[in-house]
Formats: C-alpha cells, sequence, structure tokens
C-alpha cells in the first residue's frame, strides 16, 4: 500500500481544463445554479421541497457533502457538485461507494476511453442485450490543481493501477480524504500515457460547461463511438 504522506501535493493556483462524459439520462440539477450561496440553497430548497415531490431524488443526499464544499455561484455547479450527491453504491477505482469523487480526464479522447470501458463491463452482464445506443453528455471543466497528491509518481505496474482490482486504489482514496487533500492526479488506466483527476470535493472547480454529445452504440460489444453533428 502506498502512504498518502509520500505522495507530493501539486503547486501553483493556475487554472487547468479537463474534460468528463456524464451519461445524458441525467439531467443537470437546476436548483444548484440557480443560487449563489448556501443560505440561497437551504432557502430554496426548503421552498421547492412543499411543491416538488421529486426534488430530493433529482438533488441526491446531501447529507454526503457539507455546504461549504459545495461551489455555489459557478458556471456548472450542477455538474461539479452531483458527482457527490449521487453517489454510484458500487463504487470506483478511489472510491467504496460511501463518499463521491468527481473524475476528470486530460482530453475527450480519455474520458471515453475511460467510459467505454466503464460501459463495456457493464453491458456485457446484460444477457440478451443484442443493439442499443447509449448517448453522453461531454463536459469540459477549469478546476484548481493546487494541493492535489500526485500519483503520477508511482508506474502503472504499482497495484493502485491494477486493470479491475480496487482494493490498493480505494485504500488510497480513503487516506487521501481523510487527509484533506483535495483530490488525485493519476496515470490512466484505459489511455496509457495520459492524466486523469480523482477530486474529493468539488471546491477545486471554477466552472464546467457542456461541449458536444457522444453516442456508444452497443452490439454485442461497445463497437463505436462518435461525436454527435450539430452538438454543443
Amino acid at each position: 500500500m502506498v502512504k498518502v504522506s509520500r505522495l507530493q501535493p501539486r503547486q501553483g493556483d493556475e487554472c487547468l481544463k479537463a474534460h468528463r462524459l456524464v451519461n445524458s439520462k441525467f439531467p443537470p440539477i437546476a436548483l444548484f445554479d440557480d443560487v449563489a450561496s448556501a443560505e440561497e440553497f437551504d432557502a430554496l430548497y426548503a421552498v421547492q421541497a412543499l411543491t416538488n415531490p421529486r426534488l430530493q431524488a433529482e438533488v441526491g443526499s446531501l447529507a454526503l457533502i457539507a455546504r461549504d464544499q459545495i461551489p455555489f455561484g459557478i458556471q456548472g455547479c450542477a455538474y461539479a457538485t452531483a458527482p457527490f450527491t449521487h453517489v454510484n453504491p458500487n463504487g470506483s477505482r478511489f472510491g467504496d461507494g460511501s463518499f463521491g469523487i468527481l473524475y476528470l480526464a486530460d482530453t475527450m479522447d480519455t474520458a471515453v476511453a475511460e467510459v467505454r470501458h466503464h460501459q463495456q463491463a457493464y453491458w456485457s452482464k446484460v444477457h440478451g442485450l443484442n443493439y442499443e445506443r447509449f448517448v453522453f453528455r461531454g463536459l469540459v471543466c477549469q478546476f484548481v490543481e493546487a494541493r492535489m497528491l500526485d500519483a503520477t509518481a508511482l508506474p502503472l505496474s504499482h497495484p493502485i493501477y491494477a486493470s479491475d482490482d480496487y482494493s490498493a486504489s480505494r485504500v488510497l482514496g480513503q487516506d487521501t480524504l481523510k487527509a484533506g487533500a483535495p483530490g488525485l492526479r493519476y496515470h490512466s488506466v484505459r489511455a496509457p500515457g495520459h492524466t486523469c483527476w480523482a477530486l474529493m470535493t468539488p471546491r477545486p472547480v471554477r466552472s464546467i460547461v457542456q461541449s458536444h454529445h457522444y453516442e456508444m452504440v452497443w452490439n454485442g460489444a461497445i463497437t463505436s463511438v462518435s461525436k454527435l453533428v450539430g452538438s454543443g
């Protein structure tokens, strides 16, 4: 296992650009983008909860994120916050399913490679699925990397980069969260030579905007990925 104390924190406060791909069936949560502060959010949430029975399902579990970690007022606050209120119970590379993580990639091709792998693994377990198409929304994120731990110092042969065994990487994720680091910089496993980030809080995000839509076609396997013309 790797100790977080051995990973160097990133320096500098310049904004970096990264990319993300999310399923288009999940719309952005308008409530996060309609307010500029935690106080406004709580007041609006209380009012809308009286008339919108679907509000809790839309917003997710607010108990999973502290109000001071939500970057109210930025463009795309809903996109930044959603992974922390709608947590995948099955977990991910650096998470065990008990807390949220915002995953970003250095290029859209890297984001596509990461998502394609996981879609392939998921749908291959669905019996009788012969043909389907899935549409994803591309996102462009501006964020600050300062204080994030640099796991790119570790080689791809390290256990945290195991293809499908997340036991070592989840320990590192838990330790990163406990140490109060805002995230991890790490090697992309699905697109070797590229870089990804696992943000443990949405606070470093400065903006997230939609770019293009992408379609993945399943025909016994994911046989193609294409950018939809006229999207974005």
